[in-house]
């Protein structure tokens, strides 16, 4: 008798339990995704290599990083991303773009930066540049650096609206300056309407997830002290991040030092204008004292390799930066002057770049080149609390990369991999935000043939505009 009220208390537990249990299962595990049985290159604090590794994300968020064993114990993924024989990476950084620009590749080559700009790019602007352009430029250049496994970039360009919308809209993460200059251009005409719609666009997109809204001053040789204190004013108002081009070439700094009795840097740090939400481009010129300047005020600094070179406007003194821990990341620039916005390609020229002018192999090893293109670049562009790497509480900004190809064959130490033998075509799968906007190669937030069909309609309508 007491046996089989023992058995029935017992049933009654069971049959109490099993809703409970599902319901804990399904709170737990609903929302899990697991990319499971890759090596894990997390780029966190002691840049953590995990072999037979997996990632646990809820929501927008990574939630464990651990061995494929570790974190299959502890949950079942509602959905399962296979990595085995792949490669999972933080989503890389473009640290300085102009993505609309893409519609411009290649129009004016082999040319240096002022003929460049004065006599092509600027005219070709004025006569093509409206918002229409801009949202099919941005879809380009979004779609492009999705499938090389970029998740962030860094733009400064005109109807910054429209492209904080498009790259809303296509899932990616973006720190977006308004071009602020002393000219008029194509969607201000003047100063104060620029400080208008750059007030408007930084309120609007102020604490999105996805998109960190900034002032862009185009650079001190383009933008007048009263205007670049006005900005810092406002940018200090907002609290926005502010992107600049600071001594890209010789012939910048040599103007700025004869206008303004010192060179850019030190000029800009006079003024007060430097501090902790700075974004400057290309910091080709700078002298080690000015390097602790911007180390100093906490200025984030965007490394162009590939377009410094094509531009011949120098080499940015980047041992010397990565020496004194400068929060300095890689850019493509626009592609206008690179002629891409692959990140690969920018790796593997600044490892090879800094090598060469500095005659030394050991130089700027792969290892940090990666670095540059992920933690180190979040860094740069002041997210670093959210992105750049993979760790439990940030953003599940990932991408997979394949390591079958013929020209990864075969491999011996995964950074050496990533920097010196993957390609762009080797990314497989990209996460943003917790969301998958490339699943195998296929974009899922993207029209790829629309964006080629109308891209290919801009160069028709580009080289009539040449053309008169």
């Amino acid at each position: 008798m007491n046996f089989r009220k023992f058995l029935s208390a017992l049933l009654v537990l069971i049959l109490v339990s099993i809703p409970i249990l599902s319901q804990q299962k399904k709170r737990a595990d609903g929302k899990v995704t697991i990319i499971s049985g890759g090596t894990v290159v997390t780029m966190d604090a002691t840049h953590r290599v995990i072999e037979n590794g997996a990632v646990a994300i809820k929501g927008d968020k990574v939630v464990a990083v651990g061995t494929k064993a570790e974190i299959t114990k502890k949950y079942r993924g509602s959905r399962i991303i296979d990595a085995t024989g792949k490669v999972v990476i933080p989503g890389l950084i473009n640290t300085h773009t102009h993505v609309p620009m893409s519609l411009f590749r290649g129009i004016s080559d082999d040319l240096d930066l002022n003929d460049w700009l004065t006599k092509y790019i600027f005219p070709a602007e004025a006569k093509n540049v409206d918002e229409a352009f801009v949202r099919a430029g941005t879809r380009l250049g979004l779609a492009e650096m999705i499938r090389g496994g970029t998740t962030t970039y860094c733009d400064m360009y005109y109807f910054e609206d429209a492209i904080a919308d498009e790259t809303k809209k296509a899932g990616m993460r973006g720190v977006l300056g308004e071009t602020m200059i002393d000219f008029p251009v194509a969607d201000n005409k003047t100063f104060d309407q620029a400080m208008t719609y750059g007030e408007r666009f930084v309120r609007k997109w102020k604490n999105d997830p996805l998109i960190v809204p900034a002032l862009a001053p185009h650079a001190p040789y383009t933008v007048s002290t009263e205007h670049l204190l006005a900005i810092k004013k406002l940018s200090d108002t907002l609290d926005a991040a502010i992107v600049i081009h600071v001594a890209e070439t010789k012939k910048e700094r040599d103007d700025i030092l004869a206008q303004k009795g010192a060179t850019p840097v030190n000029y800009l740090n006079r003024i007060g204008f430097l501090n902790d939400r700075v974004i400057a481009a290309h910091t080709v010129f700078v002298t080690n004292d000015e390097i602790d300047i911007l180390k100093n005020k906490g200025v984030g600094a965007a490394h162009n390799p590939q377009s410094n070179m094509k531009l011949a406007s120098g080499t940015a003194p980047v041992p010397m930066m990565l020496s004194k821990n400068l929060a300095v990341g890689l850019g493509t620039d626009g592609a206008a002057s690179n002629n891409d916005v692959d990140m690969w390609e920018e790796m593997d020229t600044a490892a090879k770049l800094h090598k060469l002018i500095s005659g030394d192999p050991k130089t700027l090893p792969a290892e940090q080149a990666f670095e540059m293109a992920t933690i180190r670049g979040a860094r740069a562009l002041h997210i670093d609390k959210i992105t750049g790497s993979i760790e439990v509480g940030k953003r599940a900004d990932i991408a997979i990369v394949d390591l079958n190809s013929l020209h990864q064959t075969p491999s011996y130490n995964v950074y050496s991999s990533l920097v010196y033998s993957t390609k762009a075509s080797d990314v497989r799968t990209v996460i943003i935000n917790g969301q998958i906007v490339m699943l195998d190669r296929v974009l899922l937030t993207l029209n790829e043939s629309a964006i080629k069909r109308d891209a290919n309609a801009y160069r028709i309508k580009i080289i009539n505009s040449l053309s008169r």
